[in-house]
């Protein structure tokens, strides 16, 4: 099957999304870092013909993310890659259904462990060039018709609603977690493991989610930014700058693990300091390093003997926050092997585990007070070709249908980590986070 393509005068895809972003079942991959790579292509998604919605315990939600899968169709050549197939939020406790973990916190977002949404017609958008399509397998009408639904003018300024965010436990409490941790490490549990505390809001009813996303946007634009609409008044506003798992149509695969992070100064020389001071930091290096490893040994039991490498190892990537050492791992896919296999083969990501993953999971279920929910899950497309794209759901924004919103942030802790820079450093990761809630700054556009 060749999928039908109607050309779209450019517009912004924030703008084209607009009209459609109240709707159950809105989707829009953004583009929110046009100059990066990763960030070149923009997706605009409504109306899906199927949205499936699981609980971890009801099925396997790898198999059901499966089924979902259109029947394979052609790749078009000179269009963003994603054309027609599923759009996926996998939350962080699926990590259940491929490792015998301890029984996750109650939920009180009221969100779903696994929501998944099929698109056969969608907005593609190439940034760099300035071109857009509506691509779709379901005719030319199909395709048309989305068109006609699509903004053109962009949308006025986000309503400035705040709803500031409060700590979930004390300082104390959460250093006290971070202390037990590397008490763990010292007793040979594990090397690492990421420990993360929540910011709550209550959602004001005038405050709309998609404008929320749209203040977040503007305070930290990232590569893997993404707006989704869920559905019975819950939605995910991510503006995450990593990576989790990239696979082509060939079977190359790539994944992106962060690790290690100093806050954005004002100050140029400042600024160049704390990039410095991380590049030259053992223990930032020390942590991405068992990352890398973890990575290396989850895609490799996918993928092709001798194919895995480490082609950049700490490499400095800096965000409108943050600076952060990023490394890269790619591998090829096993014949026979699937996109849905890798991501069971990986998930949940390891640079939001630890290593080893499954006592570093059961280290984060005993210490953290609640379910981590889309936080540190992934959002990813599954492509009808068989491609594939995912983030690491961090610095995100989870709206639940119980009216509640979670902030989320926190870091690997190793041997040498302190609790008191763990905590601050919580804080940094969180900061647009929490500037999105409390309607700091100018509107964005």
């Amino acid at each position: 099957m060749t999928p039908t393509v109607h050309p779209l005068p450019w517009r912004d895809p924030l703008t084209a999304f607009a009209p459609l972003a109240a709707e159950d079942g809105a989707v829009l991959l953004d583009a929110a870092t046009p100059a990066d790579p990763r960030g070149r292509y923009a997706y605009v998604c409504a109306a899906p013909s199927t949205v499936v919605r699981l609980r971890l315990g009801e099925a396997d939600p790898f198999a059901a993310l499966a089924a979902l899968l259109p029947p394979t169709v052609d790749t078009l050549p000179d269009l963003p890659p994603f054309q027609t197939g599923v759009v996926a939020v996998l939350g962080y406790e699926l990590g259940g259904a491929v490792e015998r973990l301890p029984s996750p916190r109650p939920d009180d977002l009221g969100l779903p462990d696994l929501w998944a949404a099929r698109f056969d017609t969608l907005a593609a958008f190439d940034t760099a060039e300035r071109r857009a399509w509506v691509i779709s397998t379901a005719g030319p009408e199909a395709a048309a018709a989305f068109a006609a639904r699509l903004g053109t003018e962009p949308p006025p300024p986000p309503v400035a609603v705040p709803a500031p965010a409060r700590a979930e436990r004390t300082r104390a409490a959460h250093e006290a977690a971070v202390a037990r941790t590397i008490a763990y490490i010292g007793a040979g549990d594990v090397f690492q493991a990421n420990i993360t505390q929540r910011f709550l809001a209550e959602r004001p009813a005038d405050l709309p989610a998609f404008d929320l996303y749209r203040r977040l946007r503007a305070a930290s634009p990232a590569p893997f930014a993404a707006f989704l609409n869920l559905g019975e008044g819950a939605a995910v506003a991510s503006a995450s700058p990593e990576r989790f798992l990239k696979l082509d149509a060939e079977g190359r695969v790539e994944t992106r693990p962060i690790k290690g992070t100093r806050p954005r100064r004002a100050d140029p020389a400042a600024d160049a300091a704390e990039a410095a001071a991380l590049l030259a930091s053992a223990k930032d290096r020390a942590e991405n390093l068992m990352i890398v490893d973890l990575l290396r040994n989850d895609i490799g039991r996918v993928c092709t003997v001798g194919s895995v490498r480490v082609p950049l190892l700490c490499g400095l990537e800096s965000f409108a926050a943050v600076h952060h050492l990023v490394s890269v791992v790619e591998g090829r896919l096993a014949p026979g092997r699937t996109a849905v296999d890798l991501l069971r083969a990986c998930f949940p990501g390891g640079s939001v585990t630890g290593a080893p993953k499954v006592r570093a999971m059961e280290i984060i279920a005993e210490l953290e007070p609640a379910r981590r929910g889309p936080y540190c899950g992934a959002i990813a497309w599954l492509g009808a070709d068989g491609a594939m794209d995912s983030s690491i759901v961090i610095r995100t924004l989870c709206l639940g249908a119980t009216g509640r919103i979670a902030a989320q942030a926190g870091g690997g802790i190793v041997s040498d980590s302190d609790p008191a820079a763990e905590y601050e450093e919580s804080l940094t990761k969180a900061g647009a986070l929490l500037r999105a809630l409390a309607a700091e700054g100018p509107p964005p556009p």
